[in-house]
This record gives structure tokens, sequence and C-alpha cells, in this order.
């Protein structure tokens, strides 16, 4: 089993492995490239994010800067807009569902340290030699959430679709389909339903209709 491999299995792995600095290496460049784009060249970006992202779907934009760490971890789907700052720490798996929105700054994480000090800087092979091991859970988003600014989403979430995750909240547990949720850790404080409807907020519609007659 390669240490790629291990990720997916859930296992301990090694972050500075050849392989898996290759992999980060080729996207970190890429990304570099990316970030040195002006927005208005779109052909080149479309063509950065489809060898940076497993999948870029349809109709996605980045905003930029982005920093990703893999790249090939990560699938994002259709209609996702991204705004500035956008991290994502994806040596697990990372699924971004369709007509998401996120705002500055967001940070989605999945790797996991271990929490005493002497085992974060080694363990140990059966041959006694050292090897410096993190492991790594998936976080999975579903369809048309919003996402405030400088949202960190942590390993092994899972956020439901239709959720609302307010600015600045860290995410640290799944979050329910059509949740409103806040705050460090987020907690969801309500569930979103159709009072939360524009139709009940005329003076924001104005001559708009959310639903066509």
């Amino acid at each position: 089993m390669n240490e790629e491999d291990r990720i997916f299995d859930g296992k301990l792995f090694s972050p500075g492995a050849p392989e898996l600095r290759a992999i980060k290496l080729r996207c970190h460049n890429l990304c570099s490239e990316y970030n040195r784009t002006f927005e208005d060249e779109t052909e080149k970006r479309a063509e950065l994010v489809h060898q940076i992202f497993a999948e870029f779907g349809p109709a996605s934009f980045i905003q930029g800067p982005m920093q990703i760490h893999y790249g090939t971890h990560t699938r994002i789907a259709d209609h996702v807009f991204i705004n500035f700052n956008l991290t994502i720490q994806d040596d697990a798996p990372v699924t971004i569902g369709p007509h998401c929105n996120f705002g500055p700054n967001v940070t989605i994480v999945t790797p996991m340290h271990p929490m005493v000090a002497s085992e974060r800087r080694c363990v140990y092979n059966p041959d006694g030699s050292e090897k410096r091991v993190c492991w790594a859970k998936p976080v999975k988003i579903g369809s048309d959430c919003w996402f405030g600014a400088n949202v960190t989403v942590c390993p092994g979430v899972t956020i439901g679709d239709g959720c609302v995750i307010g600015a600045g909240s860290v995410v640290t547990r799944d979050i329910p389909a059509n949740s409103f949720a806040a705050g460090v850790p987020a907690r969801v404080i309500r569930e979103i339903t159709d009072a939360d409807s524009l139709v009940h907020q005329p003076e924001l519609l104005g001559e708009l209709k959310v639903k066509p007659e």
C-alpha cells in the first residue's frame, strides 16, 4: 500500500513521502500560476482549474487567489462561486456540490495530527527508524450551500444540502440539510424554512419575483 492509498484508507501516512510531495508541488505551482492570471484571462483560467482539480464543473468560478494542497483529491460540481482566498488542504477527498457560494477566506481542512507532542514529531517503523505521520478525514459539502466570510470547515465534516454557514464559523461536526449554523464551534441555530423567503421582504424584492409567473 502506497502513501496515497493509506490516505484514502484512513490510515496514518507520511506527508513527506516523495510521491505525495510530487503531487503537492505540482498543485502548488499550478495555483501560483492561476493566482498570477488576470480575471479576464478566462481560457487560461479554465485550463488551469481543470489541471488543478479532479473535477471542476461547468459555470463554476474561483475568484482567486487560492491555495490548494493536492487538487486531485477535490471535486467541485457545477455553478459553484468561490470568492477571494480559498484554501483547501485536501489530503483526504473534498467534495463540493452544485450551486454553492463561498464568501472570502473560506478554509477547508482534512488532515489530523496526534495530540501528544512527541508523536507529532515522529512514530517508529518496525526497524526503529523514525516516521513523521498524520491522517486525514474527508469533507463533503452538499448542494446549494452558502458559506459566509472566514468560515473554516474541519476534518471529517459533512454539510447537508441547502445550508447557510454564518461568517467566521468553525464547523467541527456534521450539519443537517436546510440548516442555518454559526459560531465557534458552529452549532445549528435553526432550520431554514419558507418563512425565510424573499417574498416576505418586498422592500428588497421590488419588482422582482422569486418564481416565474
